[in-house]
């Protein structure tokens, strides 16, 4: 494998773990959100990746990068809450809250983080045997 191609495999992990640091970060910002209805209600997202499958098969190399195949909202059950008194609560007295875990998101924000920084250290590694070779050539 070239050493080029790893720049193509981490810099295309590098913006998967973007999209789920961002989605991470969504889901924190609403977690303590409220809503008078199940259909308003804010709902968890995760993004879904793929290894690049098709551009590994038709190039033959065995190496493949990160494909994003899009953000998925969570099946998990939302919050149900009694609470007549609130201002947003329905005719039946409930609010509704976000089916967000925040110590789950915490967790999946600081593994995002880590690959992140992981895959920045592949690149600057790489790049660091680029430079040695082009030394060796001169000498």
């Amino acid at each position: 494998m070239s050493l080029f191609k790893v720049f193509d495999i981490s810099g295309s992990a590098m913006s998967a773990q973007s999209v789920r640091l961002n989605t991470t970060a969504s889901n924190l910002a609403n977690a303590d959100s409220v809503s008078s209805s199940i259909d308003q209600t804010y709902r968890a997202r995760k993004p879904v990746f793929a290894a690049d499958l098709d551009r590994a098969l038709s190039d033959r190399q065995e190496s493949v990068g990160v494909k994003i195949l899009g953000v998925v909202e969570t099946n998990k059950p939302l919050q149900k809450e009694f609470s007549p008194d609130h201002p947003m609560a329905d005719a039946e007295g409930f609010i509704y809250k976000p089916n967000v875990n925040v110590v789950e998101e915490m967790t999946d924000m600081l593994s995002a983080s880590r690959n992140y920084q992981t895959n920045v250290q592949v690149a600057d590694a790489a790049k660091q045997m680029l430079q040695q070779t082009l030394r060796m050539g001169k000498g």
